[in-house]
């Protein structure tokens, strides 16, 4: 029975035991009156759990990976995953990639290591590599060689919000947990505020989304950054064929203001 329907009910009879107790009708709580007591709840909720004073309103973070320049050290992961068909056709086709990336501010290092798998960036190969950054100079490591120059300097400044983008705006859902040895809250947001650089729709292309972004406000900084994409005649990674399936995007910040031991790779 809906709760409309049983709140009358229940008021009905008890407006006809009233005599017995003397009770009034007007004593009765109304529907409205249960209404305003979730709506209460609620509010109590959100107020207990409210993040401190600039992130209790909106946040935004069009690039997961923004502000992290200020903090000390720390280390993050990127993990992308797709698997469907090239669009129009039966043709399977898969990608993978993650990316382990490190921070030292006071050396003004940075390391990464990247390795993907299946047909990622229009590649048919594996491409795996490690790169460094030492103040002004780089260095890569692919098939054991080491490189410096523009590539190098390349590779080790890729970003992670201009890999997998972020959300323009987001509002707080009252839940609060430590997250990866951080006090994070989770914010909510509607798939028009994706920022996913990575793809771009072909002509009747759709796109449809889901997922959690968790805010430290202590750091300034996003903590996790999980979203569910499915994709209709879309390109992604630059991909000369649209493709048609599902895009996981995974991202977590650890070790937030650990400065980790970064040198020049082996072999450099």
């Amino acid at each position: 029975m809906p709760r409309l329907s049983i709140l009358l009910a229940l008021t009905v009879l008890l407006a006809a035991c009233s005599g017995q107790r003397g009770q009034q009708l007007a004593d009765l709580p109304t529907v409205a009156s249960f209404e305003s007591i979730e709506v209460q709840a609620t509010v109590d909720f959100m107020t207990q759990n409210a993040p401190p004073p600039g992130y209790r309103e909106e946040i935004s973070f069009p690039e997961v990976d923004a502000n992290l320049e200020r903090l000390a050290g720390w280390r993050s992961v990127v993990t992308l995953e797709f698997d469907g068909v090239f669009a129009g056709t039966p043709r399977e086709t898969s990608a993978s990639a993650q990316a382990e990336i490190w921070f030292n501010q006071l050396g003004s290092a940075r390391r990464l290591i990247v390795e993907t798998a299946g047909e990622l960036i229009g590649q048919t190969e594996d491409q795996d590599f490690e790169a460094v950054r030492m103040g002004p100079d780089t260095f890569v490591i692919r098939d054991n060689t080491c490189y410096t120059g523009d590539s190098a300097t390349a590779a080790a400044d890729l970003q992670t919000g201009a890999l997998i983008g972020g959300v323009t705006s987001a509002t707080p859902t009252g839940r609060r947990v430590t997250l990866n040895g951080a006090e994070a809250w989770e914010y909510a947001f509607l798939p028009d505020a994706l920022n996913l650089p990575a793809i771009r729709l072909a002509e009747n292309g759709q796109i449809s989304a889901s997922g959690e972004i968790w805010v430290a406000p202590e750091h300034d900084a996003v903590i996790r950054f999980y979203v569910n994409i499915e994709l209709t005649n879309a390109f992604i990674f630059d991909r000369t064929l649209p493709v048609t399936g599902q895009l996981l995007l995974r991202y977590d910040l650890y070790d937030i203001g650990t400065a980790s031991n970064i040198s020049v790779p082996f072999g450099c």
